[in-house]
This record gives C-alpha cells, sequence and structure tokens, in this order.
C-alpha cells in the first residue's frame, strides 16, 4: 500500500514539528529547507519550553504535550531537555500580591508553589537576596539549547521517521500540488505545509497582506559558561515578565503592577524588555529579551535595549561570570488579533502553519499533532 505523501516547507521548529506529527500519521514526509541548516528565530532563542506562559485550557495543554514530547526526544540521548522549572521573582510589594493572585489561580491547575525568600534562595544561588519578598516556583518548564536541538532534529527524525530533507531547496512557487524549486526542480505530493516566515510571504503575497500579522524582533545575549560548572538551577524571571505572558492576565492587581512600570521604568516598558535568565547543559548562560514590532523591524540592534536588559538583571540575579560571549536579534511573526497561530489553506492541498510569535519552541509539537489529528 503506497504512502500518503507530505511536503514541509522549512526547518525551523514550526516544520519539524508538523513533519513529525505527519509521519506518526503515516505520510512520507519531505522537508525542505532553503538553508544549509536552520538559522532563524528557531535557534535565536532562550530554549525554554514555557507552560507557566500559556493560558488555561488547550494553550497549556499544548504546551505540556510539547515539552513531553521534547523530553522523549531528549531521552534518546540526541541532545538535552532538563526540566529545571522556573522561579518568578517578587521585588516590590505590587510584585508580591501578583504573584500570590497567580498562586491560587493556578495551584488547583499547575504544579505550582509560593516560596518565602529563604526557600528561593534553597532553589537558586543566583537569586539577589536583597529586597526580595518571595517567588512563584513553577516544576512545568524545562531548558533545551536550541541551537544543538534544532541541529540535531532532523538526523532523529530521518533515522526514527524517515523523513526525508532537502537542504538548499528555495521554493520558487507551489501550484497544483506541486513544489517548484527554480525553473527545473519539482516536488510533488498529496499534502503541502508552508512551515515559514520567508516562504510564506514570498509564496503568498495576498494571503500575509490580509492577515493580522506582524513581526516582532527581540534582543538577546549569551554570558560564558559559569565556572566550576555552577548552576543558578530554575530559569530566573523578573517582575516584568509578569505583563508579558498571557497567562498571568488573570490576576486581578495585574494592571496595578503595569502602570507602576510604566511610571518607574517607561523605557523597559516601551521597549518590551522582560528580563529572564535560562541555562543551557554548556552551563552557558542565555539572558534577554526586548520586542519591537513592525513589518520591517530594524536590522541593527540597539546598545541601549541591550543596557536596560543588563541593568535590570541585575536586580534579581548575580553570577559567577558575567563575560558576554555573543549579541544577537532574532525575528518572529506575531498574530495581532490574540490567536495562538496560524493555520490557513489558501489552495487545495495546501497548508499555511505560521505565527506562534515567542512560543514556536513551547507550543509547536503539540499543536502540529492536534492539527494533523483534525484534518
Amino acid at each position: 500500500m503506497v504512502k500518503p505523501s507530505a511536503i514541509v516547507i522549512g526547518a525551523g521548529i514550526t516544520g519539524l514539528a508538523m513533519a513529525r506529527a505527519l509521519a506518526i500519521k503515516g505520510y512520507a514526509v519531505t522537508v525542505l529547507e532553503r538553508n544549509q541548516q536552520a538559522t532563524g528565530a528557531s535557534i535565536r532563542n532562550f530554549g525554554m519550553i514555557w507552560p507557566i506562559g500559556q493560558p488555561e485550557g488547550k494553550w497549556y495543554e499544548r504546551a505540556v504535550r510539547s515539552r513531553n514530547i521534547w523530553q522523549e526526544i531528549s531521552n534518546t540521548g540526541v541532545f538535552n531537555c532538563d526540566q529545571t522549572g522556573s522561579l518568578h521573582l517578587a521585588y516590590n510589594q505590587q510584585e508580591w500580591v501578583v504573584l500570590q493572585e497567580l498562586y491560587e489561580l493556578f495551584k488547583t491547575e499547575r504544579p505550582v508553589t509560593l516560596l518565602s525568600p529563604e526557600q528561593v534562595l534553597e532553589r537558586s544561588p543566583a537569586v539577589v537576596p536583597q529586597q526580595l519578598m518571595g517567588s512563584l516556583f513553577s516544576s512545568d518548564e524545562a531548558i533545551v539549547d536550541p541551537r544543538e536541538a534544532i541541529a540535531w532534529l532532523p538526523s532523529y527524525l530521518q533515522e526514527r521517521h524517515g523523513i526525508e530533507f532537502k537542504w538548499g531547496k528555495c521554493v520558487s512557487y507551489i501550484a497544483d500540488n506541486g513544489v517548484y524549486v527554480g525553473i527545473n526542480e519539482q516536488y510533488s505530493a498529496d499534502l503541502i505545509f508552508v512551515c515559514s516566515g520567508a516562504d510564506f510571504e514570498t509564496l503568498y503575497p495576498e494571503v500575509f497582506g490580509k492577515m493580522p500579522i506582524t513581526r516582532c524582533k527581540l534582543q538577546m545575549m549569551r554570558f560564558a559558561a559559569q565556572p566550576d560548572k555552577w548552576e543558578i538551577g530554575p530559569s530566573l524571571c523578573g517582575g516584568l515578565s509578569l505583563i508579558h505572558y498571557k497567562s498571568f492576565a488573570r490576576a486581578s492587581s495585574l494592571l496595578l503592577l503595569r502602570r507602576q512600570y510604566e511610571q518607574e521604568l517607561p523605557e523597559h516598558v516601551r521597549w518590551g524588555v522582560h528580563v529572564m535568565v535560562s541555562q543551557n547543559s554548556r552551563y552557558e548562560l542565555t539572558v534577554g529579551d526586548s520586542h519591537e514590532y513592525g513589518l520591517s523591524p530594524d536590522p541593527f540592534d540597539k546598545a541601549n535595549i541591550n543596557q536596560l536588559i543588563l541593568d535590570y538583571l541585575q536586580t534579581f540575579a548575580r553570577f559567577k561570570s558575567n563575560t558576554i560571549t555573543a549579541t544577537w536579534n532574532g525575528v518572529y511573526a506575531k498574530l495581532t488579533n490574540g490567536e495562538s497561530h496560524l493555520f490557513e489553506s489558501p489552495e487545495p492541498g495546501v497548508y499555511i502553519f505560521n505565527g506562534l510569535g515567542g512560543a514556536g519552541m513551547t507550543l509547536s509539537f503539540g499543536l502540529a499533532e492536534e492539527i494533523i489529528a483534525g484534518l
């Protein structure tokens, strides 16, 4: 019996997740990637699998399912996935009020604990103790090194699921279940999935132009491996993160906290700075980030934004080594209507999967399974 076939365009996390979901459903899958390896937003992030940031219900369930898939793949030895959990830290009364409200909202739904300052410091030696009021700890969150994970996932998917990868294949157009690379190279399949922001815009500009979609640019940096394999424990989040994630919007006092930040930290709010720290298996630290929105983001990093990040970082975290080894920016597609993702069919047999915002690592695996199950 001949297997149904599918082509996935793009080997970032959304494309890899969709290829896996299709293969598990019995499709013969080919992935076409314009570069020799993934170089976009999928490797330019914290590597955080972040259920705590997703609202209750299907969003949170997708995030937990995605984390479980990351762990299943990690258990085969292809890369590390460490379920470190997360600490959201409070250094003023309003932040502490919000964290207490979130604990009451989450405690029957999620594995969360409200910690005293002493308990926080037991979990992480990197937390600044001065003026610390407490923390919300969640055990859900996990960390991968995105450079390592995205690089090794294709080999795993090829070996485990028989997925074929073709690198350096820039798609020119799609027509009649055919994908054309240049003038003479053609690939055909029963289903075609466009899972690349750049290809989406160039292959279906009329669809892109009608969608409530923009781009978000973020700035990040990496600190050197900590000496003597020193570990920070859970990922660390300053109070500014509380006004960033949708799951925290349920807290009744959040608006008061936002107004406080707008008065005390106007430049941080202006540039969407909310500072977080993750540590990978090499003991390096990833620190960020900022949020600049627009269809044509500035390609140049702003030194003042990096300084805003570093200044705020010092209020809640301290490390053995503060040596910065790399800075960069990433750009991803972001829906402006509040939806978690874009899934559209511009023509029969062709689907666009895009617009996960900054939650690609967190949602892609679970969401792809859900989408394929519903086709």
